[in-house]
């Protein structure tokens, strides 16, 4: 499987995008939220990368972040819901309106998304309750490294991802790292705080 990709933006055609890797371009399907965040002029863009196998195709989907992943791999598990449905509802939504938009049953705001009806809302709202509940997310609404995304900081959200590595818990490792006064540290500085901090 591979878990994620880095390399250069070649070219954008939404929803694709082709990814130059050590001189091999992948063709890689995104969502418009990881769309409108890629720079075509970095040479380290970083893809969380979905491998989708059928008899016909090999598809690669790619996201900006491991959220985006995470949620893409529990609406495709739900029946009814293929990869292009999943993209499309994350195009739709954010990963945080998702969220509230399965908290709070709102089944119309679902269904706007094409590819969707009413039924599929309401069949995707019950199926993902109590599974996106428990899923750990590293900007889940409220959460530290939530607020650290809208701000742009990179380092702190790969600090809390490495705690988190390391065993700690998703809202300790949040609040471990959002102790920190300066967050403009590196990532290898936040980590090394932050464990002494604890």
């Amino acid at each position: 499987m591979i878990g994620h990709l880095k390399g250069k933006i070649i070219s954008k055609n939404p929803p694709e995008v082709l990814l130059e890797v050590g001189g091999i371009g992948y063709e890689i399907l995104c969502p418009m939220s990881t769309f409108y965040q890629l720079d075509k002029t970095s040479e380290d863009t970083l893809l969380f990368t979905h491998l989708s196998i059928k008899e016909d195709a090999h598809t690669l989907f790619g996201f900006i972040t491991k959220d985006e992943k995470s949620i893409f791999r529990e609406l495709i598990r739900v029946n009814g819901v293929g990869p292009k449905v999943a993209l499309a509802i994350l195009s739709h939504l954010s990963v945080n309106a998702l969220i509230e938009c399965i908290s709070n049953e709102d089944a119309e705001l679902l269904a706007k998304t094409p590819g969707i009806g009413k039924k599929t809302a309401l069949k995707l709202i019950v199926e993902l309750q109590d599974r996106l509940s428990k899923l750990e997310l590293v900007g889940s609404p409220g959460s530290s490294a939530h607020e650290f995304k809208q701000s742009g900081n990179p380092n702190s959200i790969q600090a809390i991802e490495a705690l988190q590595s390391l065993g700690f818990k998703t809202k300790e490792a949040n609040k471990m790292v959002s102790k920190i006064s300066d967050q403009n540290l590196s990532t290898e500085q936040l980590i090394r705080l932050a464990l002494q901090n604890k």
